[in-house]
């Protein structure tokens, strides 16, 4: 479940759709009235969504929408003539007056999302820095200079070492570097 930030610049509105939300089994990060405390709960996040109002005391939706962490997604709740944004990345609005239904199945959808995006995001290989390149590159040099191994080889070998030794490519290279240029 990702976490859930409930801003609005009426109290007893937010702590209404907090109980709504505890009623149906979301669980509620945090409950603020201003966009500035709405900012600073989301920094303190990895990501999530923000349920909001359309105008706080001491800024607009848009205002936060613009500041907020691109993990994060809006879900925007106000009258339809104050909805203007309608193809907006993470920014999906509800008219007033709300429907329970609407709100829940627009968080699901909302959430799944999140979730969708955040396991591609770990699926994704990490970009390795010019270092670990290099050390990787060194390794199967000397894989190749003292087994006289091909290229294809010798990273296929790094490779399987890693995966049988349960390491990264960068540490089975180290290894490598260091048993090899002892010798």
């Amino acid at each position: 479940m990702n976490n859930i930030v409930v801003a609005f610049p009426k109290a007893e509105i937010a702590k209404s759709i907090k109980r709504i939300l505890a009623q149906s089994g979301y669980s509620v990060s945090a409950v603020t009235s201003t966009g500035a405390s709405t900012l600073t709960c989301m920094q303190g996040l990895d990501s999530g969504i923000v349920i909001c109002g359309y105008r706080f005391s001491d800024m607009m939706y848009s205002e936060i929408y613009e500041y907020m962490p691109k993990e994060f997604q809006m879900l925007l709740i106000a009258s339809a003539a104050g909805i203007m944004e309608k193809d907006v990345d993470n920014l999906i609005s509800l008219s007033m007056p709300l429907k329970v239904h609407e709100l829940l199945q627009t968080l699901e959808m909302m959430d799944y999302s999140i979730t969708r995006r955040r396991k591609k995001m770990r699926q994704r290989p990490k970009a390795r820095s010019d270092q670990d390149r290099e050390m990787i590159e060194q390794a199967k040099a000397v894989l190749m200079e003292r087994n006289s191994f091909s290229e294809d080889e010798a990273h296929r070998y790094i490779q399987k070492r890693s995966m049988d030794n349960g390491t990264g490519l960068v540490e089975t290279a180290q290894m490598i570097l260091s048993l090899m240029t002892e010798v």
